[in-house]
């Protein structure tokens, strides 16, 4: 029998705390055999990130190993110093990190942070370092490399930060990869082939691979074995075609049919909660639109790079046609989906829509009002901007670190609605709160003492607190478990059902938005290439790019592919 690749046995961590001694990981073991991937899956806090930072040696100064032994090539990671740790991480293990713009060096160009990585470990010829800096880009599918490597992190959507970082990852071919949340910000025909470089990684060089995930059908596709953790316990251990079609853990059956993929209506989401409201008709093509947008357009000027030699030197500037002469409506009550692949211009469409950037050409109405030929920074003091709020695809990047809960709530009523009173201000507050399920006594915390689900209830209730008529979601549940991100889900249908809100809703999650949508609008290339009900797109896609987004849909083992025939 071969002998695991890693072998961790009764791990356990604790963190220092104001409140005293916590524990994270309770007496954890596995093995990983060479040419395994192996998925961990857990809501937040269960000890899936701890796992992977204890392991690689990363854990901050808090947390302690308090029992516990991994065993690696022969050493016990646990008890090796940083300078042996820093020989192998980067060449015989490597990480990929779950925000990825946290993990990349903001002032240097991408293409020297790959380099970096692999002139550390493995020192050749200038010649050679480009060329591999630029086949690692390559082989995360990332179009005109040169370019690229030539960008800041800044210049980059979220989804194109995370290629360059499992590029990094992978660059020196390591024995052991552990991937945290890999595939977060990537669109679903990226994130196959993302997927599939992480599996042809695994058979081509024996690379024993841990992925940590909240996609339970991304890991029924690509994973030989999966772990499931709950409050840093092993609940269940088993082969992939074991935990998904007999899974034993009460544990393990709850998070499955908190699937999106799982279910086919929004109501059996959470089948604990109360039942949603009904839902109301297809919305009345005969009501004026709360948004209109004709025409509009959006071009960026990128830098080209000097060549192959200096590829991080830019020379001159051409222009990138981010969105292309895009007409779109939206009807109150109704939720429309707007899906495409990382790029598209979904999220510089949104960010036009919201005034956030200035358009180039065209026009946005609001409930009959054109708002384009506004400045931004005007339009943010105008009564026009209660009418349209956005909610951003980073709830911890999207929150004030020194605001507490309540203040960021507070915050757009004191800019929208100055002359509200104290007491009139703090009832609004606790309205906006207990309309998205967050409790009150929350109010006084801060967004580092919060759960990834309660600062996603914060942003939604920022967003309500004025009334809102419609929400411009960005992927508002990408970074979100399962069980979390369905009962943002629920929320979100019970606020559009009760009180009529209609809401833009952009993803890359299509299982996510056949639940939610009643409308699905496909982007590529900057240009709307097929429009139509959720049930016209999922089940008889008209256009080749829809139909590859459909066929790139991870799902649970036994399901048949969506748009299939």
């Amino acid at each position: 029998m071969t002998a695991p690749l890693l072998s961790v046995r009764d791990l356990s961590v604790e963190f220092r705390t104001r409140s005293g001694i916590v524990p994270a990981l309770k007496h954890v073991s596995f093995d990983l055999a060479p040419g395994e991937m192996l998925g961990i899956v857990g809501e937040s806090g269960s000890g899936k990130s701890v796992t992977a930072f204890t392991l690689l040696g990363l854990l901050d100064r808090a947390g302690r190993v308090s029992s516990g032994q991994a065993m690696f090539g022969g050493q016990d990671l646990l008890r090796l110093g940083q300078g042996a740790l820093n020989e192998l991480r980067g060449a015989a293990m490597s990480i990929v990190f779950q925000n990825p713009r946290t993990a990349l060096n903001p002032i240097r160009p991408v293409g020297v942070q790959i380099a970096d990585v692999i002139a550390r470990h493995d020192a050749g010829s200038t010649a050679t370092l480009r060329a591999r800096v630029l086949d690692a880009l390559r082989q995360m599918r990332i179009a005109e490399p040169e370019r690229r490597a030539s960008a800041y992190p800044y210049e980059l959507s979220g989804g194109m930060c995370q290629r360059i970082g499992i590029a990094m990852a992978l660059a020196c071919a390591p024995r052991l990869l552990i991937a945290d949340e890999p595939t977060t910000g990537l669109d679903v025909t990226t994130q196959a082939a993302v997927m599939d470089v992480f599996r042809d990684a695994v058979r081509r060089g024996g690379v024993g691979t841990i992925f940590i995930t909240h996609d339970l059908a991304l890991a029924s596709e690509y994973c030989d074995r999966i772990l499931v953790m709950q409050s840093g316990e092993v609940v269940e251990d088993a082969p992939v075609a074991e935990i998904f079609t007999r899974p034993r853990h009460p544990y393990t059956r709850r998070l499955l049919r908190s699937t999106p993929s799982s279910v086919d209506v929004i109501d059996d989401l959470s089948p604990d909660e109360e039942p949603l409201p009904p839902a109301p008709p297809r919305g009345d093509r005969l009501a004026a639109p709360v948004l209109e947008v004709r025409g509009l357009s959006k071009s960026y000027a990128f830098a080209r790079p000097r060549g192959l030699s200096n590829f991080w030197k830019p020379r001159d500037t051409a222009m990138l046609r981010a969105v292309d002469g895009v007409d779109l409506v939206i009807r109150p009550g109704e939720a429309v989906g707007l899906v495409g692949e990382s790029g598209c211009g979904k999220s510089t469409l949104s960010r036009m829509i919201n005034r956030l950037i200035a358009a180039d050409a065209g026009e946005v109405l609001l409930q009959g009002t054109p708002i384009q030929r506004i400045s931004p920074g005007r339009f943010a003091s105008l009564p026009q901007r209660r009418l349209i709020q956005m909610v951003f695809q980073d709830p911890t990047e999207s929150l004030n670190p020194r605001f507490s809960v309540f203040e960021a709530i507070a915050d757009p009523v004191g800019q929208l609605l100055p002359h509200e009173g104290r007491a009139a201000l703090r009832a609004r507050v606790e309205r906006a709160a207990t309309r998205v399920g967050l409790p009150l006594a929350l109010l006084p915390r801060y967004p580092h003492q919060l759960s990834g689900g309660q600062k996603a209830r914060v942003g939604i209730a920022r967003a309500m607190v004025v009334e809102p008529r419609l929400l411009v979601l960005d992927e508002p549940t990408s970074a979100l478990d399962v069980s979390v991100q369905a009962v943002v889900l629920r929320l979100l249908t019970r606020l559009r059902r009760e009180e009529g809100v209609a809401q833009l809703f952009v993803s890359h999650d299509l299982n996510v938005v056949r639940l939610l949508c009643d409308r699905i609008i496909v982007m590529y290339k900057g240009k709307i290439v097929e429009s139509g009900t959720a049930e016209q797109v999922f089940n008889r896609p008209a256009h080749d790019y829809t139909r590859s987004l459909l066929a790139a849909i991870p799902r649970l083992r036994g399901q048949r592919a969506l748009g299939a025939t």
